[in-house]
């Protein structure tokens, strides 16, 4: 009689809950379940605060011994730090607000750790990602989360068919709510542990501490959008747009940064909120990406330009002669930031995205 073949599934297990219960859920259905905890930051932000790399590996050994799975650690660091760290302060030194995230799942967890796991011997490999993924016709496509609060498929535009095609994510159709009463039914040991903040396997930062251990201060004016001067700051870098921020000038409406003028080192800024000097008609992004299918100059979509904005209504209007692809909002948008991350959705469907390049305050 054959023997029937088991697929073997590598789990990212971070010693959080999502991802011990993503593998709870695989091992359940039956696949041959191997957890997999990737080291790539072993160094304390503070001198106070160790690094919390031991004990999410003691917490992801408990978990396999839970599950009764096996679990071993691999070492990324060096690939994550040129990959995903020495990018992130590169962007901020050229005046961008970069999102590590989406470029460690790019580089680091669906690139160089997928090509790791299908090397060892895994048919595919998951994660505790608050996405799904739906096979058609042939075509992998990306889909939201069914958790509005939690879905997470806005750090996963940079990925293709390739990557989906060999990708789990067991939890896009729950809740974090029913994922916490999962996990206690599973009787896991991260069941009630806090979920994890601030840049991927890095932690909870405060940035511009962060950055100051690479990038100098330099002093500069900071200039209201008519050119009077209102005070001063210590680095562009330091700085993002939209940022509220109490420059100089005493009066009772704050200051928000419109852009970042790196030639002459100056932050231009606009008293109020709503100052219009803060709201862009599109953008342009360098690029582009598409999960699958490809969108049509004219097409109707919505986009989020960060993570946990409502969608909003756009159109794709294809790219320009310089390669950039454009995007035009049915509503101006505040604050366009520079090397955040565009995302393109039709429905639940992820289309794909693409990095903003600079926001267009004009109709087009």
């Amino acid at each position: 009689m054959k023997t029937k073949h088991i697929p073997t599934v590598y789990v990212m297990l971070s010693g959080g809950v999502d991802s011990a219960v993503a593998a709870a859920l695989l091992v359940k259905e039956g696949y041959a379940v191997r957890g997999i905890f990737m080291v790539n930051w072993t160094i304390p932000l503070r001198q106070d605060a160790p690094c919390t790399w031991e004990q999410d590996w003691r917490d992801v050994q408990a978990v396999g011994n839970a599950l009764k799975i096996p679990v071993e650690k691999v070492n990324f660091e060096a690939e994550y730090h040129a990959l995903v760290i020495d990018i992130f302060f590169q962007e901020y030194a050229r005046g961008r607000t970069p999102n590590p995230d989406v470029l460690c799942n790019q580089e680091i967890k669906f690139g160089l750790f997928l090509n790791w796991a299908r090397k060892a011997g895994a048919h595919s490999v998951a994660s505790g990602h608050y996405a799904r993924i739906v096979h058609s016709d042939g075509l992998s496509q990306l889909e939201k989360g069914v958790d509005p609060t939690k879905d997470q498929s806005y750090f996963l535009w940079t990925l293709g068919q390739h990557e989906l095609a060999q990708t789990l994510f067991p939890l896009g159709g729950y809740t974090k709510q029913e994922v916490r009463t999962l996990a206690r039914k599973f009787d896991l040991p991260v069941a009630d542990k806090p979920d994890s903040q601030g840049i991927c396997f890095v932690g909870k930062i405060d940035l511009p501490s962060f950055l100051a251990t690479r990038l100098a201060p330099k002093a500069g004016d900071v200039v209201t959008i008519e050119g009077k001067r209102v005070g001063s700051h210590p680095g562009v870098h330091f700085f993002t747009e939209g940022q509220r921020h109490g420059f100089g000038g005493g009066g009772s409406i704050p200051f928000y940064v419109v852009r970042k003028d790196l030639k002459e080192n100056r932050l231009v800024v606009a008293a109020g909120a709503d100052h219009p000097a803060l709201f862009s008609q599109g953008l342009e992004m360098e690029g582009l990406h598409f999960v699958g299918r490809t969108l049509r100059a004219g097409e109707q979509i919505t986009c989020k330009i960060r993570y946990r904005q409502p969608d909003q209504g756009a159109a794709f209007l294809g790219k320009s002669a310089d390669g950039l692809a454009r995007i035009q909002f049915l509503e101006a948008q505040r604050s366009v930031t520079p090397g955040q991350s565009c995302v393109l959705y039709q429905g639940d469907e992820l289309v794909g995205g693409g990095i903003i390049t600079r926001a267009l305050n004009s109709k087009l």
